[in-house]
């Protein structure tokens, strides 16, 4: 009992907003990007994986970064921009942050000096925070955590703005499994695709920045959300799963060239 109210008073101990998009929206992510690897990614990464898909891996590191041997990488699933702030002039964590963890992590797996338990680390990591690249919350306040201390009334059910966005909104606009979410929505064509993966973490990241400052004008605190709400916000939703999963795709093809 005295070993399980340490790790309670351990996992408490950190910000509520590591998670990103809740599991079916990383699953979705890695399903979509899946579909868009090269044959030489496609390969290399199911060696690095022991044979297992990106998609088994996607949510692993909202887990993993609540354990002591990885929870250096806690701040890695956000970076906090406060309002009045750019995405330019915001304060750096010095622990790090979304956007910088990425690329540092993309250079260190492109040196192929890694052992292949080290690159699969890297890989699992990268697939995580690409989808959290695309989840708008992830851009939010550091005065209110990312929308956790923002609570909103959804459908006559007090909760946190982040948490709609992690997981109810997703499972108000479609009932689908990642399977359908990744075919329902993965319809673009090859130059449109195109426009999507151009750029970097820093101006994908600065896109998703753009959405969560509207999400925050448009949604105060107490106010009651519904199906307005979730008619208004799927298609963006559906969206950021798309550009996520493409520009995954992206990366990987890039990295294993």
């Amino acid at each position: 009992m005295k070993k399980i109210n340490i790790l309670l008073a351990f996992l408490l101990s950190f910000p509520l907003y590591v998670s990103g998009w809740g599991q079916m929206g990383h699953d979705t992510t890695c399903k979509v990007a899946e579909n868009h690897l090269t044959r030489k990614a496609r390969k290399h990464i199911s060696k690095v994986l022991d044979g297992q898909s990106i998609v088994y891996w996607a949510n692993w590191l909202d887990n993993a970064s609540h354990t002591p041997k990885y929870e250096y990488s806690l701040t890695w699933h956000y970076k906090n921009i406060d309002a009045g702030e750019t995405f330019e002039n915001a304060p750096l964590n010095p622990k790090g942050d979304l956007v910088k963890a990425l690329y540092e992590l993309t250079e260190k797996i492109k040196t192929g000096r890694l052992s292949k338990e080290e690159e699969a680390l890297t890989l699992k990591m990268i697939v995580h925070l690409v989808g959290d690249l695309h989840q708008p919350m992830h851009f939010g306040h550091k005065s209110d955590l990312g929308g956790n201390k923002v609570d909103v009334d959804y459908f006559g059910t007090h909760m946190p703005l982040h948490t709609v966005w992690d997981t109810n909104l997703i499972e108000s606009g479609h009932r689908w499994s990642h399977h359908e979410w990744a075919e329902y929505i993965d319809t673009v064509s090859r130059s449109e695709a195109k426009k999507i993966v151009d750029g970097d973490f820093s101006s994908w990241g600065k896109e998703t920045f753009e959405i969560c400052k509207r999400v925050y004008d448009e949604t105060p605190a107490d106010k009651p959300l519904s199906y307005d709400y979730v008619a208004k916000w799927t298609p963006i939703v559906e969206k950021q799963f798309l550009k996520g999963g493409l520009r995954l795709a992206k990366v990987l093809n890039d990295i294993y060239r």
